[in-house]
């Protein structure tokens, strides 16, 4: 039986290191999954997932002309559990994602005008953005010119 690339195989996981484990495939042959392809949310610790003599269900994700063979856990179980792509997004999942972090500033600025420049045009919003953006950096500028001992600073 010949590996190919996008072929799923049975392995058995014969080490396990930090970044990923190491499979035994058909024909003597072996691969890497590396820790991003074991499942799908963040893995902090393989061994939490895997163990040595584990049988797993492998895909193949690339072949090196040097030999070695890249493999995913996680796409091979990805097309068993979920439907073909129909070419449709599935919105259902991001509607209750929250931002990693919140610009303030960004946040602000669209809340402050956005009905007050609703009807302006682009130059007049641009022109008002431009002014604020100019008057925060002026403050910033005096606020931490003294600190980092910039012009103006106290000298002994």
């Amino acid at each position: 039986m010949s590996i190919e690339v996008g072929q799923k195989v049975e392995g058995t996981v014969t080490g396990i290191t930090n970044f990923g484990a190491f499979v035994a495939l058909p024909d003597n042959k072996s691969g890497l999954v590396h820790i991003s392809e074991v499942a799908d949310g963040f893995v902090k610790d393989i061994n939490d997932l895997l163990s040595v003599g584990d049988n797993v269900t492998v895909k193949v994700l690339k072949m090196t002309p040097d030999g070695k063979i890249n493999l995913s856990i996680r796409q091979a179980n990805e097309s068993e559990q979920k439907p073909r792509n129909t070419g449709r997004h599935d919105n259902a999942k991001f509607q209750n994602k929250k931002p990693a972090f919140k610009n303030s500033y960004k946040a602000d600025f669209k809340h402050d005008h956005q009905s007050s420049h609703k009807n302006d045009d682009f130059d007049a919003m641009m022109s008002q953005f431009l002014k604020e953006s100019e008057d925060r950096l002026t403050s910033l500028k005096k606020s931490t010119e003294g600190k980092r001992g910039g012009r103006g600073g106290r000298r002994g």
